[in-house]
């Protein structure tokens, strides 16, 4: 029974994946929906087949915008964060700002970026920057936050400069924290790269998107939708990876 427990555990989220894509086999082939608005998963994987290296080539440039931007989110957050970190009247006058620039829509603001930037890569990086420095700002102030008071007072009394404590201490601990954010921007990164891409470019699985659904090819339309869920499932199985190679101590 135990070991049944185990493998049930293990296994329970491709299980899920796997009794989906049976119901949408079945809803598709007894054509509950039309098959034009809802092709089965074989059309879908054939759709996939047939396109494999123009999507390909699609998939490079959307990662290197979505890499691109989560790379300037990350540098900007850390310098952000440990200003606010050592100044508090920063923190308290940035802090709303922050938050008030969460609540405009991506979708919204995209087009202005584009009309003032063009249809290039510069547009979608600023777009993905600012998707992506949120989080992973917060999540690093709150790491800096739910430090241990003692050790910090320990700090105080070896006479350690802010400096030291911030790599001694804050960083490291912080690190937690960190990339929990950091997952929930790598799938905002991949996102915001597609909805930027539809506004126009030449590359990217977003201009795939509008070029096949202008053609009515749902097919490779549900494709798309597909690669772009396993290129966010990808980064965030990496920055899995890199967290439990980085906070080794962690367990």
């Amino acid at each position: 029974m135990k070991k049944l427990q185990n493998i049930t555990n293990k296994y329970i989220s491709f299980i899920t994946i796997l009794l989906i894509i049976l119901i949408w086999a079945i809803i598709s082939y007894t054509q509950l929906v039309p098959k034009f608005m809802l092709p089965s998963p074989l059309d879908v994987f054939l759709a996939f087949i047939k396109d494999f290296r123009l999507i390909l080539s699609h998939i490079g440039i959307t990662l290197l915008e979505a890499s691109l931007g989560l790379l300037l989110s990350i540098i900007f957050s850390f310098f952000l964060a440990i200003f606010m970190d050592r100044y508090k009247i920063f923190d308290k006058a940035i802090y709303p700002i922050l938050v008030i620039s969460q609540t405009v829509p991506t979708i919204a603001i995209a087009p202005i970026i584009v009309l003032w930037f063009g249809f290039g890569i510069l547009p979608k990086i600023i777009l993905i920057f600012s998707t992506c420095f949120f989080p992973l700002t917060i999540s690093l102030l709150t790491g800096f936050k739910n430090i241990d008071e003692d050790m910090l007072k320990l700090m105080k009394s070896l006479d350690a400069s802010y400096l030291k404590t911030l790599f001694i201490i804050k960083i490291p601990f912080a690190m937690r924290s960190f990339f929990s954010g950091l997952k929930i921007s790598a799938t905002y990164a991949i996102v915001g790269a597609v909805v930027s891409e539809w506004l126009g470019g030449e590359k990217g699985i977003g201009v795939y998107m509008t070029r096949v659904k202008k053609a009515y090819a749902f097919d490779k339309m549900f494709a798309s939708i597909i690669i772009i869920s396993l290129l966010s499932l990808m980064l965030v199985w990496f920055i899995k990876f890199l967290e439990n190679k980085i906070i080794y101590w962690k367990e």
